[in-house]
C-alpha cells in the first residue's frame, strides 16, 4: 500500500489507516497492556514492603540498633514516596534511562519502561495501602501481638490482607492510570500504542484520524478494565466505586 491509498475523508481515511496499520497498532496496544499490568503488579509488591517500613511503630523493648533501622526504613520510604509522587513519570523515564546510560549501564528499552512504571506505581500504591492500614481497627494489631504474633506476622497475615481487600478499587484506579500514562514512555522510544500511532500519523500526515483511532482503542480498553475491576470488587463483597479517574483518591 502507498500513501495515495488513504482516502481524503475523515472517517474513510481513519478506516483506511486502521485497515492498513492495525497489526502495528495492536502490537503497540499489547506493549501498553504489558507495561501497565505487570508494572502495577510489581509496584504492588514493592509498595507492600515500603508501607511496612513506613508504618512501623516504636516498641518499648526494642534495642537501639532495631530502633535505628526502623527509623531509617521509615525515612527511606517517606523519601521514596515524596520523590516519585512529586516528579512526572516522563521526567523519571528520561533520568532513569539516559542517566544509567551515562554510567555505562544500557538497559533494553522495554525493560527500562517497565522499571519506571513499577517504581512510579509503587509510590502511589504505598500511600493507598497506608491509608487502608490506618483505617483498620488498632485493636486488631494489639490482639495479634497478644496472641504471640510478631509485628511482621501481624502485618503480613492480619492487617495487610484486610487493607489490600479494602483498597482494591483504588489499586484498580492505578492500573487504569497506568494504561493511559504509559504513553509518556514514548520519550525514550518504548514502542507502546502512542509511539506506534505517532509513526503512522507522521508517515501520512493524518494526525487527527490516527489519534482518533488510538483514542477509541484506549477508551475500549479502559472501559473493559473498569468493568472487570467492578466485577472483582463485587465478587469480594466490596461495593463498586467509580474507577474512571485521573488519579487515586490519596492526598499528597
Amino acid at each position: 500500500m502507498i500513501i495515495t491509498a488513504i482516502r481524503g475523508g475523515f472517517l474513510s481515511g481513519a478506516f483506511d489507516l486502521f485497515l492498513l496499520y492495525w497489526p502495528l497498532l495492536l502490537h503497540g496496544l499489547w506493549i501498553t497492556l504489558f507495561l501497565s499490568i505487570i508494572g502495577t503488579f510489581l509496584g504492588l509488591i514493592l509498595a507492600s514492603v515500603l508501607v511496612a517500613l513506613k508504618t512501623q511503630d516504636k516498641s518499648s523493648n526494642q534495642t537501639l540498633r532495631i530502633g535505628f533501622l526502623k527509623a531509617l526504613g521509615k525515612h527511606f520510604s517517606g523519601l521514596y514516596v515524596t520523590i516519585f509522587r512529586g516528579t512526572p513519570m516522563m521526567v523519571q523515564a528520561m533520568v532513569f534511562y539516559y542517566g544509567f546510560a551515562r554510567l555505562g549501564v544500557r538497559m533494553p528499552i522495554l525493560m527500562a519502561g517497565l522499571v519506571v512504571v513499577s517504581l512510579n506505581t509503587a509510590a502511589y500504591i504505598t500511600e493507598i495501602l497506608r491509608s487502608g492500614l490506618e483505617a483498620l481497627d488498632p485493636g486488631q494489631k494489639e490482639a495479634a501481638l497478644s496472641l504471640g504474633l510478631s509485628e511482621h506476622q501481624s502485618y503480613l497475615f492480619i492487617r495487610f490482607p484486610q487493607a489490600f481487600k479494602n483498597m482494591i478499587p483504588a489499586i484498580g484506579n492505578e492500573l487504569i492510570v497506568n494504561i493511559k500514562d504509559t504513553a509518556v514512555l514514548s520519550v525514550i522510544g518504548v514502542g507502546e500504542l502512542f509511539y506506534m500511532a505517532r509513526g503512522v500519523a507522521g508517515t501520512h500526515w493524518r494526525y487527527t484520524e490516527t489519534f482518533f483511532i488510538v483514542a477509541l482503542m484506549y477508551l475500549i480498553v479502559v472501559m473493559m478494565a473498569v468493568y472487570g475491576l467492578k466485577k472483582l470488587s463485587q465478587a469480594l463483597g466490596k461495593p463498586p466505586k467509580d474507577m474512571l479517574k485521573s488519579e487515586s483518591e490519596v492526598p499528597l
